[in-house]
């Protein structure tokens, strides 16, 4: 796949103390390994450059850690701050993810999973999902499973909030790698399938 032909996947997260940060590492990574084009934003330092490089992407992977049920302060002042784009629906069209993290098992997570499903759906993006079975629900299970909190919306991850950046569990990591993966398979879909139309 030449260079022109990969797939820009913007990775635009928060991490507040570093959890959430790992993750957005191995999304980068998995849709980097499935042959797009990886970016990583750190969205409480976003630049004028790097919303350009939100605007040309072909997919934006949202992450955040989830605190009080929602995503963080930062992400959302995020958020508001592209309001610009979305008057004039400058993300129309592309592809949609996410990822978060809590220190409960639940830690309601599905609420910031949905909060960026909506965020996405005002912007006029396609939402992909993990496309994951859910892992750790039987006997037979474990706790290194991918998807082992059995999330269905995006990748959702714990870590003891007594741990660094160290505690993030490798199956979430796995997880996380998926999800970028997967958007990266969908974007290369998305991105040949509109040079055909155009051409």
């Amino acid at each position: 796949m030449s260079s022109s032909d990969r797939p820009v996947v913007a990775v635009a997260f928060h991490s507040g103390y570093g959890h959430t940060g790992v993750l957005a590492e191995a999304v980068a990574r998995g849709a980097a390994e499935a042959g797009a084009q990886a970016l990583s934003i750190p969205v409480d330092t976003i630049t004028d450059e790097q919303w350009a490089q939100l605007d040309a992407a072909e997919a934006i992977i949202f992450g955040s850690p989830t605190y009080m049920g929602t995503a963080s302060a930062a992400f959302h002042a995020f958020a508001e701050a592209g309001s610009q784009r979305w008057s004039v629906q400058t993300w129309t069209d592309k592809i949609a993810a996410g990822f978060t993290n809590s220190g409960g098992k639940s830690g309601d997570k599905s609420s910031t999973l949905g909060y960026f499903s909506t965020l996405a759906a005002q912007h006029g993006m396609h939402w992909v999902n993990l496309g994951l079975l859910p892992g750790w629900g039987s006997t037979t299970g474990s706790e290194n499973d991918i998807n082992r909190l059995g999330y269905f919306l995006g990748a959702g991850a714990q870590t003891p909030t007594d741990t660094g950046p160290e505690g993030v569990h490798k199956a979430d990591i796995a997880t996380a790698e998926a999800l970028g993966g997967r958007v990266a398979r969908v974007a290369s879909i998305f991105k040949a399938g509109l040079t055909t139309v155009s051409a």
